[in-house]
């Protein structure tokens, strides 16, 4: 086939493509004919995104803390956008859910890895300073990152451990949302109270996460696995990923902020308050909380150990030899 012939070929493709929507495929193509070359800055919306970084303060590193945040929610929104697939998928294709839950855990490495410049990148004495402009704003309150757990696993997964015998998938998606173990890291353990930065969060995002939570109730990724054919769940390149994934996201990330929160907010043996008053001490660390998306995959044993290898190697060297 000629180039002429291709044009040819295409343009009848074009035409059975346009033919139902009202217009003619001549108009389209005047469209065309007037718009404006593409350009990567006008795609990307370069300028408005360049100019998202607006410090509140005069300290320069708070810059780099507001720019590290905006790249950590778009990586949120990649590992969603292939969540969202995995749930959308009905067939049951091994290998389409390995690719996407790889494409996962690579999202999630470069954001471990990349924490370093949160731990390392940023003038301790600026932190402490900028850091009060910015109450009661947490890092806490990312939507995105409890979507993450919401399209992984069920909810009675994510019941705070304290209370997850107490409920199963027979109790209401209102009932166990009230339970998550996140709302504990943001509450007063003597009161009972709510910090402002729980209220916020939730009166912004309860009925967006409850909704998520209602579309995806058997259909998690992990009710996904469940539902594929016996030797599909067998498969050893899956189970790795999801096994990764759980590792990623319930172990080394928390990791990283433990790391950072320890650097700028422990100081002579007595914890600085987080900027949203969480108890960064007992919510962090994995080994308390023991969440865990895909508890199938693991023997008694891992789960009662869960996070706790990886806190002595981090935190206690010495004990973890």
């Amino acid at each position: 086939m000629d180039n002429k012939e291709k044009i040819a070929s295409q343009i009848l493709k074009l035409e059975e493509k346009y033919k139902g929507s009202g217009q003619d495929l001549s108009s389209y193509l005047d469209g065309l004919l007037y718009e404006k070359y593409l350009t990567y800055w006008d795609y990307i919306h370069l300028d408005t995104l360049l100019s998202l970084q607006i410090p509140r303060t005069h300290f320069p590193d708070e810059e780099i803390f507001i720019m590290y945040h905006q790249i950590t929610e778009l990586y949120f929104k990649l590992i969603l956008h292939e969540q969202k697939q995995i749930v959308d998928d009905k067939s049951q294709d091994v290998d389409f859910f390995i690719e996407k839950a790889n494409r996962i855990n690579s999202y999630f490495k470069v954001l471990i890895s990349s924490f370093s410049i949160m731990i390392n990148g940023m003038d301790r004495e600026q932190f402490l300073k900028y850091r009060m402009a910015l109450l009661p704003a947490s890092g806490f309150q990312s939507a995105q990152y409890r979507m993450i757990e919401l399209y992984a696993a069920p909810l009675e997964n994510l019941v705070h451990k304290t209370k997850r015998e107490q409920y199963s998938s027979e109790n209401s998606i209102e009932e166990l949302y009230e339970e998550i173990y996140w709302k504990n890291g943001a509450t007063d353990k003597d009161t009972g109270e709510k910090t402002l930065t729980l209220k916020q969060f939730e009166y912004r995002y309860t009925p967006r996460l409850i909704r998520i939570a209602n579309q995806v109730k058997d259909n998690t990724i992990y009710h996904k696995y469940l539902a594929l054919p016996k030797k599909s769940q067998e498969n050893k390149e899956l189970i790795s990923a999801l096994k990764a994934l759980d590792i990623n996201a319930n172990v080394n990330w928390p990791l990283m902020h433990m790391g950072s929160a320890y650097k700028y907010l422990a100081k002579d043996k007595e914890a600085i308050d987080a900027t949203g008053g969480t108890n960064w001490k007992q919510y962090l660390p994995p080994s308390f909380q023991k969440v865990v998306f895909f508890p199938y995959l693991y023997t008694k044993e891992e789960l009662n150990n869960w996070g706790k290898e990886w806190i002595d190697h981090i935190f206690n060297p010495e004990k973890s030899k």
